[in-house]
């Protein structure tokens, strides 16, 4: 088919789910970005106390997510898109409200604004009181957060196993994906300058409301492909064109609407599989995406403001995972593999860049570019890698257990995430307090060394399991 011919109305489509994916990361990045300079001293909290509330926002976001999936499928796509949304731009505005809240509990005087709630909580004695309260508000909000934020991925790979060819499923993956790479791209030239000049409050509320801007276009732009008036007969046919192909297949059995069962997933290696790809490499991202700012400022003594231009500098470079999308089809387009098969092959090329973190503490002495460079590009990796294991998704399974099995394997990385995070947390005040020495660093820089070393080899670990559990092409066909 002449692509000169075809509409584009998918493309539209995937701009809506990059600019969710934007709006999402720019959401979650606002607290890594104003604790450390304006939350913490504020509350009086620690390395640990920021790690308590960012492994259970994994946590919360884990568990979501497997709940999310069911309840995307279960929606359907533009209405669980909707709720996803507008809960987690909830949720992002009332951190806002935390002080409010914490002056409130302790003072039992709620009728104060921002700078009120300030004055207020300076005036209390019991500092460990305001820690307590103030990081349970936190988290109450993070939870709002969590649970909405767990629809982002699982509908957004459900549009696209609906607007897009199992081939171009990469390609458009990666080009949404790149959203959460925009996302925290944008948060440091933006966040704790708001913070800086209008409150650390109103950076919570100016990003949250995004959010709720980008559900009118939603409401306005989406539907499903064969009943779109936008989308051509042309364009139809080449979205559909998996479909048209397996039809002309003796014994193939159309597939049902039929909803799926959560524990007849597990059954599947294929799911196993995803799930413990996730487990393993989703943290990295975490850590990154959490720990960076934290990092700049304990090892290079920056603040917020003056990390803005490495932090920049290091999502630029991330912006390199559109490549991870393409590198696929190449394999399936010039080398004639199936899709499953190219997608391995690419993974495993983006598993060996994150090694290149072994280096990154040793190296950080002659300039603090090199780490924010090797970070960047093992960020490039993991949103590259990201974007394929996602689609070994709609590689394997029927639409109508995509959104399903993609958030089983959202709690299994979400697992991840919050075992990354709070060990660091943990680790970073130990290695801080006790001037720990391993491998020639000492103090909080050889705790960023250990965790660096594993971000480092998880990706070969979870490639190497995933080829054992499916070695090779066997899409799902009794679902």
């Amino acid at each position: 088919m002449n692509n000169a011919n075809l509409g584009n109305y998918r493309w539209k489509i995937c701009s809506l789910l990059f600019f969710a994916t934007t709006i999402n990361y720019l959401d979650r990045q606002v607290l890594s970005l104003t604790w450390n300079d304006f939350i913490a001293p504020e509350f009086h909290w620690t390395n640990n106390d920021y790690g308590n509330i960012t492994a259970l926002f994994s946590i919360f976001y884990a568990i979501s997510l497997l709940f999310a999936g069911r309840f995307v499928d279960w929606l359907d796509t533009k209405k669980g898109f909707l709720w996803a949304i507008g809960i987690w731009s909830f949720g992002a505005c009332i951190h806002a409200f935390c002080g409010i809240a914490t002056s409130g509990i302790i003072t039992g005087n709620w009728l104060v604004g921002f700078e009120g709630a300030k004055e207020a909580i300076k005036t209390v004695n019991d500092t460990a009181m305001v820690i307590n309260v103030s990081v349970y508000l936190f988290i109450f909000a993070r939870l709002i957060l969590a649970i909405g934020e767990a629809g982002n991925f699982p509908a957004a790979i459900k549009t696209t196993a609906e607007y897009f060819p199992k081939k171009d499923r990469a390609f458009s993956t990666s080009i949404f994906n790149s959203g959460a790479t925009v996302g925290a791209l944008a948060a440091p030239i933006t966040i704790p300058f708001i913070a800086k000049s209008f409150g650390w409050e109103m950076a919570f509320i100016i990003i949250g409301a995004l959010g709720f801007v980008w559900m009118g276009f939603w409401v306005f732009m989406y539907d499903k492909p064969e009943k779109h008036p936008k989308v051509s007969a042309a364009e139809l046919e080449y979205i559909q064109q998996d479909d048209i192909a397996d039809s002309k297949i003796v014994g193939y059995i159309p597939e049902t609407s039929t909803k799926v069962s959560l524990m007849e997933c597990f059954k599947y290696k294929q799911t196993w599989a995803f799930a413990f790809g996730k487990f393993m490499t989703d943290g990295v991202w975490w850590f990154f995406l959490f720990w960076t700012p934290a990092y700049l400022s304990s090892v290079y003594d920056m603040d917020a403001t003056e990390a803005a231009l490495p932090l920049f500098v290091l999502y630029m470079i991330t912006l390199l995972s559109i490549i991870g999308g393409w590198l696929p089809t190449y394999f399936v387009d010039k080398k004639g593999m199936n899709p499953y098969e190219g997608r391995m092959r690419a993974m495993l090329i983006f598993a060996f860049f994150p090694l290149l973190a072994l280096i990154a503490q040793p190296l950080g002495y002659i300039s603090y570019w090199i780490p924010v460079i090797i970070i960047g590009i093992a960020g490039a990796a993991h949103q590259s890698w990201s974007a394929n294991i996602f689609t070994t998704v709609g590689d394997m399974f029927p639409k109508k257990a995509i959104a399903t099995i993609t958030g089983i394997g959202g709690l299994a990385g979400g697992l991840g995430s919050t075992l990354i995070n709070k060990g660091s947390g943990m680790l970073f005040d130990f290695s801080k307090e006790t001037n720990m020495a391993f491998m020639g660093f000492k103090g909080i820089e050889a705790g960023y060394f250990i965790i660096f070393s594993i971000c480092a080899v998880a990706y070969l670990i979870g490639w190497s399991v995933m080829k054992s559990l499916v070695p090779k092409y066997r899409p799902i066909t009794d679902l």
